[in-house]
């Protein structure tokens, strides 16, 4: 082969390689791509899965919304969905596939605390911001006086209700007493008891008794008629609405007439089904937003002409995440992660379904929380509380 056929065949080859280079370039460029991955990490199937399933249809509300309108940034949005079956092992694998596998740039999930916090290590270790609809417990955001720089909520945190639910008691109930009735299997619950507990005897209250269930217990009656026993002038169950149905309705077969209280947990409409209409008058709890808010008519009638359901708290919970995310991907101008993790911290002022957010310094919204009365099975927006900075 002479000189001039050596040089060819090298430049061939050279430009094969450049050629091959820069396909395989684009493949994997940011820029070419037209699509934003997000995962949800929700409880489809299990023990809370009403909780997961709602909030997932009001997460996808938030994103059909969005791409219908064009997308974000000239991209849309592909909702990458992960069942994590209601336990805490599988929401960790769940935020491990969708953040390794499908490469998600934000993930959204799960519903539970106990889930949330199995996942937010993951996601900070990967620099992927999360966003918690529903997880009350400051320990997601924060821990150890430490702000977990990736992670952030749509909800308030345990704190407010418990303390909003304490003062309920004594100011708006005038109760002196109180019986507290937790689930010790739940973070969210152990942690609402607390609260519960030091705030109602700060404002001169006291707890007479605290007793405990685990999650999927059936029968409460030896323990209710101890708490009975105490004769305390409220009950709080800060729990899920499957076992607080329960044990609403054996409370009143043994008598029990007091008001019941509990928080964000029971706002589910199986609670009815559960505890039967009857049982449930003379029932509050704390939650993020009322259906009867002139405020949410907007969202809740979205969603009964997408799904053709009434939406509940947690629907409205995924909803407000998905426009967190969304709104924080426009602002970025990036679906860079960093990038959607330094817009999510400066969120202020964002029209959402349970009101207007604006996050603080612990990655936490600044929202109101409200008081539901249960009467003759339905809820009855009883008191409006909006927290100071």
């Amino acid at each position: 082969m002479n000189l001039s056929k050596k040089c060819l065949a090298m430049t061939s080859i050279v430009l094969g390689m450049s050629m091959m280079g820069a396909l395989f370039a684009g493949c994997g460029s940011e820029e070419k791509s037209n699509e934003i991955n997000i995962g949800a990490n929700f409880e489809i199937t299990g023990n809370v899965a009403n909780y997961g399933g709602m909030a997932l249809d009001g997460l996808k509300l938030a994103i059909k919304q969005a791409n219908d309108a064009g997308g974000i940034n000239g991209k849309k949005i592909n909702l990458i969905v992960a069942d994590n079956k209601s336990e805490a092992s599988e929401a960790a694998n769940a935020a491990t596939k969708l953040i390794s596998t499908d490469k998600v740039k934000v993930l959204v999930g799960p519903a539970t605390t106990s889930n949330v916090l199995a996942t937010t290590q993951i996601a900070s270790d990967n620099k992927i911001p999360l966003i918690a609809p529903t997880g009350t417990s400051p320990k997601i955001t924060v821990e150890n006086g430490q702000v977990k720089p990736f992670i952030f909520r749509s909800c308030f945190i345990d704190p407010l209700q418990g303390d909003v639910m304490a003062t309920f008691a004594s100011k708006t109930l005038k109760a002196k007493t109180a019986a507290v009735f937790i689930d010790s299997s739940s973070d969210y619950s152990k942690s609402l008891g607390q609260v519960f507990k030091e705030k109602f005897e700060a404002a001169g209250g006291k707890v007479l008794i605290e007793e405990a269930f685990l999650q999927k217990d059936q029968d409460f009656k030896s323990t209710l008629t101890k708490i009975k026993a105490a004769n305390a002038d409220v009950i709080f169950v800060p729990a899920y609405y499957e076992e607080v149905g329960k044990i609403v309705k054996q409370a009143r077969e043994l008598g029990i007439t007091v008001p019941m209280l509990g928080t964000d947990g029971w706002d589910d409409a199986k609670l009815v089904e559960i505890a039967g209409a009857a049982s449930l008058d003379n029932t509050f709890f704390s939650t993020h937003y009322s259906a009867q808010d002139k405020e949410v008519q907007g969202f809740v009638e979205a969603f009964k002409a997408e799904y053709n359901k009434d939406a509940n708290v947690f629907a409205a919970l995924g909803y407000d995440a998905g426009k967190m995310l969304i709104d924080a991907i426009k602002r970025a101008g990036s679906d860079d992660p960093e990038k959607i993790r330094k817009a999510l911290e400066e969120t202020k002022d964002l029209q959402v379904a349970t009101g207007t957010i604006t996050i603080d310094k612990n990655h936490d919204p600044i929202k109101s929380a409200v008081i539901l009365e249960m009467k003759n099975g339905e809820k009855i927006l009883k008191e409006k509380i909006t927290p100071k900075e």
